[in-house]
């Protein structure tokens, strides 16, 4: 068994992508947080008044040798549309924006070639901005488990459970038991 690696991907509100990728064999953890702004430790205001340049991500540990990085951005993609710039359906500002925030060449090159191959699928172009991997913030304790601690809440039942249930439709074959 290889060791875990990581992943990092923003594709507007966290809540909505990490219980999707929560779906999922192989993943042993999914933390909402925030990545690719310049301000240290921010706060959720903060990062929602849309000054500190940080997006709403998730980090993704997995294991490479049950679900590969190139599945991870298959459900990335499928997830969330990546030709809305700064926003996912009723998210607006640049911390909703879609990012893949690489942690190594590999992980660089095949989300490189990953949106090369669909931006020739979409009429619009696809934004996803790629950038290296610098720096995560864990979010607050209250944005963990999200839609998990709070199925009922109306924002996740009108947007994340959607994104789940396509998640388990596309990708039954690589849902955890």
């Amino acid at each position: 068994m290889e060791s875990s690696q990581t992943a990092t991907f923003g594709g507007g509100c966290f809540w909505c992508i990490e219980a999707a990728f929560k779906e999922l064999d192989g993943i042993s953890d999914v933390t909402s947080g925030y990545a690719g702004g310049t301000v240290e430790n921010p706060t959720y205001e903060q990062v929602c008044s849309g000054t500190t340049g940080h997006a709403e991500v998730i980090q993704v540990e997995y294991d490479p040798s049950v679900v590969d990085y190139d599945e991870l951005l298959d459900v990335f993609f499928a997830v969330h549309d990546p030709t809305q710039l700064n926003r996912q359906g009723p998210d607006v500002g640049t911390q909703y924006r879609s990012i893949v925030l690489y942690h190594d060449d590999d992980q660089r090159r095949l989300a490189e070639a990953y949106v090369e191959a669909l931006d020739d699928s979409y009429d619009d172009d696809v934004v996803t901005e790629l950038a290296p991997f610098e720096t995560f913030y864990e979010a607050e304790a209250y944005h963990q488990d999200y839609f998990e601690k709070n199925p009922n809440d109306a924002y996740c039942q009108f947007h994340a459970s959607p994104k789940i249930e396509k998640v388990r439709e596309k990708f039954a074959d690589k849902l955890a038991n």
